[in-house]
Formats: structure tokens, sequence, C-alpha cells
């Protein structure tokens, strides 16, 4: 029996999705919130490669249109507006997790490792479905969840946030690379979106703490 060889663009697509997956967990283990946001630039420039791949071995001249927005939106203006944001507020240092970083490392290898293997039990094999990206960006997006669970801070979970998008969006660009490109901007628009509400956040949240972290306002729960 034959096994299935993988080809160059899958390949391709796979190393990118596992370089996304490891910048997450780098940005899990990053104390300077700087070095986040320098962690998702560099994710969304990984995102953005993957959408000119996707283009031009698939032939989908708007993915190009896609790629270009994506690298504006996510890799020039979203990083360049965090960065004024903690310029302006002069906090740089990461609010404490709420386990350690080894267990936060452990608990976010169960749960990619969980994400890869509830795709691949799926036993979805197509040329242009590759399954092994998929799991990954499946993982990227439990492991963003982890971030915004683990650490209380507005910035990291913003960045959490915003690199679960970045999750989405590798899935989105393997499974429905022929999408309209006004329904694969409708994602971006939404981070932009996101991106005004966590600032407003970011601003009014240490305005009147003087601080980034979210400990007290976990204790107005009811």
């Amino acid at each position: 029996m034959t096994g299935h060889v993988p080809s160059a663009t899958a390949g391709t697509e796979d190393v990118v999705a596992v370089v996304v997956l490891l910048t997450e967990f780098a940005m899990l283990r990053a104390p300077l919130l700087r070095s986040q946001v320098r962690l998702y630039a560099l994710q969304s420039l990984a995102v953005s490669v993957l959408a000119v791949v996707v283009a031009a071995t698939r032939h989908e001249a708007d993915v190009y249109a896609l790629a270009g927005l994506s690298f504006a939106l996510k890799v020039v203006i979203v990083p360049s507006v965090m960065t004024r944001l903690l310029r302006d507020v002069e906090v740089d240092l990461a609010g404490s997790a709420k386990l350690g970083v080894a267990s936060s490392t452990l608990v976010a290898l169960g749960v990619s490792v969980f994400g890869f293997f509830a795709i691949g039990s799926l036993h979805v094999h197509s040329s242009l479905l590759p399954s092994t990206t998929l799991a990954v960006a499946s993982a990227v997006v439990l492991v963003a969840f982890v971030l915004i669970v683990l650490r209380s801070d507005v910035v990291s979970q913003a960045m959490g946030f915003f690199s679960l998008e970045n999750g989405v969006s590798i899935a989105s660009l393997v499974v429905a690379a022929g999408l309209p490109l006004v329904v694969e901007t409708t994602f971006l628009f939404d981070l932009l979106v996101a991106v005004v509400a966590f600032g407003i956040i970011m601003r009014v949240h240490h305005g009147r703490s003087k601080t980034l972290s979210t400990d007290e306002l976990d204790r107005l729960r009811g």
C-alpha cells in the first residue's frame, strides 16, 4: 500500500503553520508586553506569507490582495498602535500569570496536542485540504485561549485574541481560499474593531487604576 506523499505546497503550508504555533508558545512565555507585540507581528507576517503561497499555488488572485491587507493591518498597523499605547501608559511588564511558566507551557502543550489529534481523528484527506495545517491552526486557536485565560493583564489578553484570529485565518486560507474577497476581509474588519475596543479598555482601565492588571476586574464578578 503506497502512503500519501505530501506536496511541496502542503509542506510549505505546514511549516508556516508550525511557525505560527511556535510564536504563540513564545508569546505565552514572554515576560514583556513589547515582546508579545513583536511576536504577534512576526506571527502575522507568517500568516501573510501563507496567503501569498496559497494565492500562487491555487491561482487565486484575490488572495494576493488579502495578503497585502493582512500585512498592512496585522504586521504594521496593529503592532504600531499597541506599541504606542504601551508607550503612553509606561507599562511593559506583563501581568502575573495564574500558573507558573512551566505549568502554563504544559497546559498549552496539552491543549495543542488535543487540537491536533481532534482534527486528525476526522480523517479528512484531500489535496485541497491539508489536514496537518488545519490541525496546527486549531492548536494555535486553543493555545491563544490559554494565553487569554492564564495572563492577567489587558495587553496579553488582547494579544491572545489577535493571535486567535491568526489561527482562524490559517484555517480559512487552507479550507476556503476561494471565498470572495469581501468575505475574507470581514475577518480583518472584526480585528480592527477589536483593536479599537482593546485600546479604549487599556486607556480607561489604566487611567482609573494606574495598572493594566485585570485582577481588580476579576473581583467584580458576582
